[in-house]
């Protein structure tokens, strides 16, 4: 099992940031805050599954060719391969609580096709 992350570690990234809440052998758990009017790229991992939990807000969660409101208190799950992004249409942050799954927890493993700050 690969898991480069570590407690505590975090990422200011031009949506917003997040930072690792705690890891173990095949999972990792970060709390995610999306600025207002902010979405990330569209993408999909090839070597881990996402759990969503919605702890602040409303999202926008594309996963695949489908869009729908994700608000407080309600979670998604993203299989691997599986195309998805969360959009924040609100003037106040979002925040959610994200879970990996997989043997290869990995920054890299981050296949983007859309992305509105040129990263893709």
């Amino acid at each position: 099992m690969a898991n480069i992350y570590q407690k505590g570690d975090h990422d200011v990234r031009p949506w917003g940031t997040w930072e690792v809440l705690e890891t173990g052998e095949n999972f990792c758990v970060k709390r995610i805050k999306v600025n207002p009017k902010s979405m990330l790229s569209l993408q999909l991992h090839h070597h881990r599954g996402e759990h969503w939990v919605m702890i602040k807000g409303t999202g926008f969660v594309t996963l695949n060719e489908n869009i729908f409101e994700l608000k407080s208190d309600e979670a998604v799950y993203i299989p691997a391969n599986t195309k998805h992004r969360i959009e924040n249409r609100a003037d106040e942050p979002l925040e959610f609580i994200e879970i990996q799954t997989g043997e290869n927890l990995d920054e890299n493993d981050i296949v983007r096709f859309e992305d509105i700050y040129g990263r893709a």
